[in-house]
């Protein structure tokens, strides 16, 4: 991704279970230049972003089955998904429910009807961001450091590829 265009090569996963919401969301992404991937449940999101890592999740919060949160939960708790920004596009508007979307791990909360030209311009800040975060891990895996990255519940977030060397014993 290039500062003019944060969009160039990045990929989106929708996570809705009503078709016309799909639509909408990735109408507008396409239309920004996103490569769009759609999921219609939570257990499908979580297949799909182990599969293949999206570079951000919009992932609605009220579906059958695995609800968004618990989804947002399941992909905080795995290491390989763990640093996909989730984005929570819901219906949901009490504070009740934005807060467990960040208490889930989401990093964002936009409600539905959403409005198109702000949910882009949210997720082109958050794509930056996860792209400086992805770009200092890099420059830590290449320098060969054995570094570990802990988050506030005491949680290995992210580890170099030495530091999960030597780590590896100790999860046996």
């Amino acid at each position: 991704m290039n500062a003019s265009m944060p969009s160039a090569g990045a990929t989106i996963l929708i996570v809705d279970d009503v078709p016309e919401n799909l639509a909408v969301a990735h109408d507008a992404l396409d239309a920004a230049g996103y490569t769009v991937r759609v999921a219609t449940s939570g257990i499908a999101a979580l297949e799909s972003a182990r599969r293949q890592p999206p570079d951000l999740i919009l992932l609605d919060a009220v579906m059958p089955g695995l609800d968004g949160f618990e989804t947002c939960r399941r992909l905080k708790a795995d290491l390989s998904t763990r640093q996909i920004p989730v984005v929570f596009m819901t219906g949901l508007t009490d504070s009740e429910h934005v807060v467990l979307g960040f208490q889930a791990g989401g990093i964002d909360y936009v409600t539905k009807p959403i409005r198109p030209q702000e949910v882009l311009a949210r997720i082109a800040s958050h794509l930056r961001s996860a792209r400086l975060v992805a770009d200092t891990q890099a420059a830590a895996d290449a320098a060969g450091d054995a570094i570990v990255a802990i988050d506030e519940t005491g949680r290995l977030s992210w580890a170099t590829p030495l530091a999960q060397t030597w780590l590896a014993p100790l999860s046996d």
